[in-house]
């Protein structure tokens, strides 16, 4: 099976355009693709991981990736899956934004001569001239057939601003550049980006000629990942600082049961073979595949160790044993009310509820406990001594929880 079946084995490939040519260059090592990442956060995020575990399976068969950092479309923002526009973002945000997606990408590809590479569209579209584009770029693009696609349709109805609609010039302005910067050809993006990418097939087919070999596939990735990469927390992010490896953990080995084996399939690199020998599973089964899902995805992001300490962690918790290390709150002097703290500053300072209200709620509804022990009571104290040592385990429902300890 070449990587391009595979690829399709696994659930990954949406919509492609020339399909032999495609599987011929993939197969043979001969791709230099693209995948493009707008900067919007100082971290990348489960959505960004599917992308670069696809990047990773490519460059292990032999092809070269080039991550784009959107350095200069992330001035317009991408419309896409909108209903409203973007906030615009300082040039020093971006950079900074940019500076920490290269780290995080570190640990995914190889970078290095005749390997990966990373390059920022910022380098050619702001020295881009506005006359010149219209002149070189405007008359390859019908207005009519832009506002047909889907992206643009759903900002039309809350009104779709001009500097928006730039964006898939802009974007197929970066593959036209990498066509001829880097002789890349082939891009890959989420399935809700086939209108922009087919933008740049088009831009440089025309440009350059029908048989300019420039080619675009379409995954299974954004859909996916918007559904998987949310939480009621918020966005999970590849930034340990801002989601720990124990909650990363935590967050795949909860995933819904009828998604485990997707997320097996298109995530890890375990072989089909030994995936497909847990299509039968059931129950308890399924409780085993998700730890083996959790396992191998926290390896990928924060390495075997702290894939171990979280998987620990989680044994501990649940009563299967091990010792327990999971994410810790710390409450100091300036956290206490006349020496104490309440069962609703604890949850609040501890960041399990972002209000005293919403803490309340909490424990009036029966879902918070304190060493697996209920509190329903709203003005249960604490004191120093009470969060020394090891500290408490405080929970906040079935999947949330910290250890909070004074300090």
């Amino acid at each position: 099976m070449g990587i391009y079946e595979e690829l399709v084995a696994r659930g990954l490939i949406a919509q492609v355009t020339d399909e032999d040519q495609i599987r011929d260059l993939v197969n043979n090592g001969k791709a230099t693709f693209y995948i493009g990442f707008d900067p919007t956060a100082d971290s990348l995020h489960v959505g960004h991981f599917m992308a670069l575990c696809l990047m990773k399976r490519l460059q292990m068969a032999g092809n070269k990736p080039i991550a784009l950092i959107g350095g200069g479309t992330a001035m317009i923002g991408d419309p896409s899956g909108r209903t409203d526009m973007r906030q615009m973002m300082t040039v020093e945000t971006i950079k900074h934004n940019c500076d920490c997606f290269k780290k995080q990408m570190e640990k995914f590809i190889e970078f290095g001569d005749d390997k990966a590479i990373m390059v920022n569209n910022a380098d050619w579209l702001l020295d881009l001239n506005y006359v010149d584009v219209l002149r070189e770029v405007g008359p390859h693009f019908s207005v009519n057939r832009m506002l047909s696609h889907e992206c643009y349709k759903q900002r039309m109805e809350r009104g779709l601003t001009f500097i928006e609609f730039n964006y898939m010039i802009m974007q197929s302005y970066d593959f036209y550049a990498l066509y001829q910067k880097y002789g890349c050809n082939m891009q890959f993006g989420g399935d809700d980006q086939w209108a922009n990418m087919l933008g740049g097939t088009e831009l440089i087919r025309r440009k350059l000629g029908k048989d300019a070999h420039a080619m675009t596939i379409t995954l299974l990735l954004n859909s996916e990942g918007k559904k998987m990469g949310k939480t009621a927390k918020g966005a999970v992010w590849l930034d340990p600082d801002k989601t720990s490896p124990f909650e990363f953990y935590q967050y795949w080995r909860n995933v819904a049961d009828a998604d485990v084996l997707k997320c097996i399939r298109m995530l890890t690199f375990l072989p089909l073979e030994e995936i497909d020998a847990m299509d039968s599973w059931e129950g308890a089964e399924l409780n085993k595949a998700k730890e083996i899902l959790a396992f191998e995805l926290t390896k990928l992001v924060h390495g075997e160790e702290e894939a171990k300490k979280a998987e620990e962690s989680a044994k501990a918790l649940f009563g299967g044993g091990g010792t327990l290390e999971m994410p810790t709150a710390i409450i100091t002097e300036a956290d206490l009310r006349d020496g104490k703290i309440d069962i609703l500053g604890l949850l609040v300072s501890s960041g399990l509820t972002p209000t005293r209200n919403e803490a309340r709620r909490a424990v009036e509804q029966g879902g918070v406990s304190v060493n697996d022990e209920k509190v329903t009571d709203v003005k249960t104290l604490y004191t120093p001594e009470d969060l020394g040592g090891d500290g408490v385990v405080l929970r906040r429902g079935k999947k949330n929880y910290k250890r909070v300890k004074f300090e």
